[in-house]
């Protein structure tokens, strides 16, 4: 069994508010360096800015990148304890990566069991075979049950990945739910279109087909 899904939320691209009016022709829109704006009371981060042109004034737009999510489950003959013993295992990630995206382990002190708080390190080049440094955290662990990882430092501005298994007839169902954020606003939402979700489903395809060379086929 194998199932895919792929989504988006959190996008918007509304006014903020009739910041800048002006009579005659408003120049038409461009970038506003407005440094150390927030939104809300309690959000921290920057979002970028920018100006439009209506009814001949200049209205501030707020414009924040997607999330997107990806689900994929996939059904194994084997044991709720061996599928968490070796999904939980970073040494066996190189295994279960395309060998083209350069995917290597460099961390030396995040030993071989998992826990709560447990951060690996790794260089992985998913675009031009340009090594990138990714860094993750292991947030959430109950043995045999489910992980979390999340990028503390990488290319994505925001990764949270859930590992879920579950014991089935016969084996165990493994569930996987990513939610992940690019960085630079729209050039981001683009860069995702183009290629990061397509090279996101095909790395999780090719871990399908290399898990069932390892493990075997659900009958």
């Amino acid at each position: 069994m194998h199932a895919f899904t792929i989504g988006k939320a959190c996008g918007f691209l509304q006014p903020v508010a009739n910041l800048y009016t002006r009579k005659g022709d408003a120049g038409g829109r461009k970038w506003v360096p407005l440094a150390g704006y927030r939104i809300g009371n309690s959000n921290p981060e920057l979002h970028s800015l920018f100006m439009g042109k209506q009814n001949n004034s200049l209205f501030v737009y707020q414009g924040m990148s997607r999330v997107y999510s990806l689900k994929t489950v996939q059904q194994l003959p084997v044991s709720p304890g061996d599928a968490w013993d070796y999904f939980s295992d970073p040494g066996n990630l190189a295994t279960i990566t395309p060998a083209k995206m350069g995917f290597r382990t460099i961390s030396r002190h995040h030993g071989k069991k998992m826990y709560a708080g447990q951060v690996i390190e790794y260089k992985v080049s998913p675009l031009l075979g340009i090594p990138l440094y990714w860094m993750t955290e292991i947030t959430h662990v109950a043995d045999n049950q489910y992980f979390v990882d999340e990028q503390r430092f990488g290319p994505y501005s925001f990764w949270h990945h859930q590992h879920h298994f579950r014991p089935i007839e016969g084996g165990v169902e493994m569930t996987d739910i990513v939610h992940y954020k690019l960085p630079f606003w729209f050039l981001g939402d683009i860069a995702n279109s183009l290629f990061v979700r397509r090279q996101l489903k095909g790395i999780f395809d090719y871990r399908f087909r290399k898990v069932e060379e390892i493990f075997g086929k659900m009958n």
